[in-house]
């Protein structure tokens, strides 16, 4: 969910090569790395094919409460648009949760593939336009690249947005919602070091996220208008004023 480019991306890289350091693991001295910034895919979590294993992102589940926590932040909501590109995988997964749960709490959901920042701009125009809208963002490099444009357009719109990552409440969306992910990066130093030392990747079942992070931005709230339940402050993990 990153780029060479990208601070966040690189923060996360450093946590796994400290998390290797600290078990004796020193690049240039007996460990050499060859980065490669994308995404992959395994057969089963529990079981691995060939040399690939790791640690997941995200689960599906997550999408219901990205939609949860949106209609909580700002109860007047009535429609959200998704926005996504539909060249890349990771949307398909959480659509589907996110058009279960829609219903349940009175929300009308509106998919929006987009792959240029012109669709970005058409699609949150047309959106500001109608009252009791919404934000939703996928988390996706494409996302990830054009973060401050969505949310500066977002907020001149009146949007409330719902994120999947921190990195896009730190650049303005109203609230995120995701794994804690310098957490997975020091956790997977442990997997490296048992691969490293003989174990095959194969062996080793690909683990979920179990720390999720809330992130309010409480600047971008009060630029909305936004007055946040405090019994929802209250359960925030971090809040940017």
């Amino acid at each position: 969910m990153g780029t060479e480019e990208d601070s966040d991306g690189q923060e996360r890289l450093a946590a796994f090569r400290q998390g290797l350091q600290d078990l004796n693991w020193v690049e240039s001295r007996n460990l050499r790395f060859d980065i490669r910034w994308g995404a992959g895919d395994a057969a089963s979590l529990s079981s691995p094919r060939g040399n690939i294993t790791g640690f997941a992102s995200f689960n599906a589940e997550i999408a219901g409460k990205w939609l949860q926590l949106l209609k909580e932040i700002s109860p007047g909501i009535e429609r959200v648009v998704v926005i996504y590109n539909p060249e890349t995988a990771p949307y398909a997964i959480f659509l589907p949760v996110m058009e279960g749960v829609a219903p349940q709490i009175a929300v009308k959901l509106i998919r929006a593939p987009i792959t240029d920042k012109a669709g970005i701009e058409s699609a949150i125009s047309g959106l500001a336009s109608a009252p009791g809208s919404g934000l939703m963002i996928m988390p996706d490099v494409f996302t990830t690249l054009h973060r401050e444009t969505i949310f500066e357009l977002a907020t001149r719109g009146h949007l409330p947005t719902m994120c999947p990552l921190r990195a896009y409440a730190a650049a303005g969306g109203l609230i995120s919602y995701g794994s804690d992910f310098r957490g997975l990066m020091r956790q997977a130093a442990p997997y490296i070091d048992r691969i490293l030392r003989g174990e095959k990747p194969s062996d080793l079942p690909v683990q979920e996220p179990t720390k999720y992070e809330l992130i309010i931005n409480l600047k971008t709230a009060k630029a909305l208008g936004l007055d946040v339940p405090a019994t929802l402050l209250a359960r925030a993990d971090e809040v940017i004023e």
